[in-house]
């Protein structure tokens, strides 16, 4: 999904927007999309934000990138449904593609660009996309301890602390670290806002069971269990959804962190 990989699910199986819904809602807020503004989406997904950002820009203009081509296929598809007209899909790597120079008023990133391979040179690429001024508008993970989603579903599969396998979707979550990437970019008046919401799984265990069992790390980890292990970790798992389903639906508790800053001159 986007320039993250399916870390939370796949197209089809679970609603990611649903799970979000109470994060997109602070993200929306930060970004403040004017009614001129040509707004750039980094990892985009099935787009939810970038429509949200061209209904905003009733006079600017939305392109949504990703590196999925069947989450853009429904990204165009709502977006054609819902009779956008400003708004277009671009399947590209944010980290390298040739965007018009300072093409864009505003770039937005919800959850999409934690996993950048070299994330100097990304934000450089990213920042040469906006014009002198231009905010930046990330969401990202703040560290895994903070994030019960994270650590109790590993928790439940594994007694080890060994560090997970695949790419980090913490790797932006040090303030400081991260401030200094967007300044070693080019980005200033780099500022950071709490975000904390409880993220959605589902309306009940067995939905959650269901979704949670096609992320990426946990794929990962019972991979590495015989078929008797693996078995008591499932066992474990649904347990642990279980404990966490209300009236509701299935809930665990999240801290984000909304990122700002702005392209220098």
């Amino acid at each position: 999904m986007s320039d993250q990989p399916d870390q939370l699910a796949q197209p089809g199986l679970f609603d990611y927007d649903a799970e979000l819904r109470l994060h997109n809602e602070h993200f929306r807020d930060a970004a403040r999309v004017g009614a001129q503004d040509r707004v750039l989406d980094i990892g985009c997904g099935t787009g939810l934000s970038t429509r949200e950002a061209a209904r905003a820009a009733v006079t600017g203009s939305a392109v949504g990138v990703d590196l999925s081509a069947p989450m853009l296929e429904q990204a165009r598809r709502l977006s054609d449904d819902q009779g956008l007209t400003n708004v277009t899909f671009l399947q590209a790597d944010a980290q390298v593609h040739d965007f018009p120079p300072a093409g864009f008023d505003l770039c937005i990133s919800r959850f999409g660009t934690m996993f950048f391979t070299d994330p100097v040179a990304a934000f450089t690429n990213i920042g040469r996309a906006l014009r002198p001024g231009a905010r930046l508008v990330l969401l990202v993970w703040q560290e895994r301890a903070r994030n019960e989603w994270a650590t109790a579903i590993r928790g439940s599969l594994t007694t080890t602390s060994a560090a997970s396998h695949g790419p980090d979707a913490f790797s932006l979550a040090d303030p400081t670290v991260t401030e200094g990437i967007l300044a070693a970019a080019g980005f200033t008046d780099v500022g950071f806002t709490d975000v904390h919401e409880p993220v959605y799984y589902g309306p009940d265990s067995a939905t959650a069971f269901d979704a949670v069992l096609r992320l990426w790390e946990v794929k990962d980890l019972l991979a590495d269990l015989d078929a008797t292990a693996a078995e008591q970790a499932r066992g474990r798992l649904r347990a642990t959804l279980d404990a966490h389903t209300t009236a509701a639906g299935v809930h665990f508790d999240s801290r984000a962190w909304i990122v700002t800053a702005r392209r220098g001159d």
